[in-house]
């Protein structure tokens, strides 16, 4: 049996998928009783409600597990401490393995959400586990949020520079190479950055957007107390943090190689305009 904690979100349920589909049995850890439904829909054998930052909650989601896969949720403050009550519970139900959904970059102490994640890793190093460390870029899936606005206006809209180069990289690949991980042997004690194979601004991504959908997009930078406007219901961590990861992108861009994902797949990485080609298939329906 494989824990994955964090499982309601678009990560935990890809993974949940994506184990189920190579036969593993899951236990999907959930925060409440209505996500339950959902995780045993996309292949969940269990599903369970409880709380992370509860030790006695994550020991009881972890009792009879061989190996668990642990999703903090997103841009959380208490990450660091999440990840170190799921090590604790991993090691006392003597789980096999654990796999941690870190993020690419974690080292940039400037991206908060990042550095916690370092953190996790660092705990995981003294700890007595055989652990697998996955280090995922942005996901291609995150530009979904501005389809309406791609479709009907013809502008994506993003909070940084229109040339900021990101390495996007697809959910659904960084969900084999995490199956990958936990239903094969040979992943003890390895760091895997999951990036996708192009550079992608921006500009280029409405380019993509523009031949696929045959009309005209364009990039938009819009300014961040515009982009807090659109983003009310954000506690005031989760915001000021994206909003550090926003200044990073203006300067920097974030960008990984693809070798070891692929390696880890065993095929090229989905590139950008697979994703809208598939997404339109499916109608959007990830937003």
């Amino acid at each position: 049996m494989i824990l994955v904690t964090g499982a309601a979100g678009k990560t935990g349920r890809a993974i949940v998928a994506a184990l189920a589909a190579r036969g593993c049995s899951v236990r999907a850890l959930v925060h409440v009783e209505p996500q339950v439904n959902l995780l045993r829909s996309v292949g969940a054998r269990e599903a369970i409600v409880g709380d992370m930052l509860s030790p006695s909650s994550m020991s009881q989601a972890a009792r009879g597990v061989d190996a668990i896969y642990h999703i903090c949720p997103n841009v959380n403050p208490d990450e660091a401490s999440i990840g170190k009550i799921a090590i604790e519970a991993a090691e006392e139900a003597g789980a096999k393995q654990f796999v941690f959904h870190s993020v690419l970059h974690p080292q940039v102490e400037a991206m908060p959400h990042h550095w916690l994640k370092l953190r996790v890793e660092e705990a995981l190093f003294e700890s007595k586990l055989a652990y697998t460390i996955l280090q995922p870029a942005a996901y291609m899936q995150n530009v979904l949020s501005e389809w309406a606005s791609i479709v009907e206006h013809g502008v994506f809209k993003v909070p940084y520079s229109v040339e900021s180069p990101l390495s996007l990289v697809d959910l659904e690949d960084v969900a084999q190479a995490g199956a990958v991980a936990l239903a094969e042997p040979g992943h003890t004690a390895a760091t895997y950055e999951l990036a996708g194979g192009e550079i992608l601004t921006p500009s280029k991504i409405a380019q993509i957007f523009a031949s696929k959908l045959n009309r005209d997009v364009r990039a938009e930078k819009i300014a961040i107390q515009d982009w807090r406007k659109r983003a009310p219901n954000l506690g005031s961590y989760q915001a000021e943090t994206l909003v550090k990861m926003f200044d990073y992108y203006d300067q920097y861009g974030l960008l990984g190689n693809p070798r070891v994902l692929e390696g880890l797949i065993g095929r090229p990485c989905t590139k950008f305009e697979q994703f809208v080609e598939r997404t339109m298939r499916a109608g959007a329906s990830a937003t």
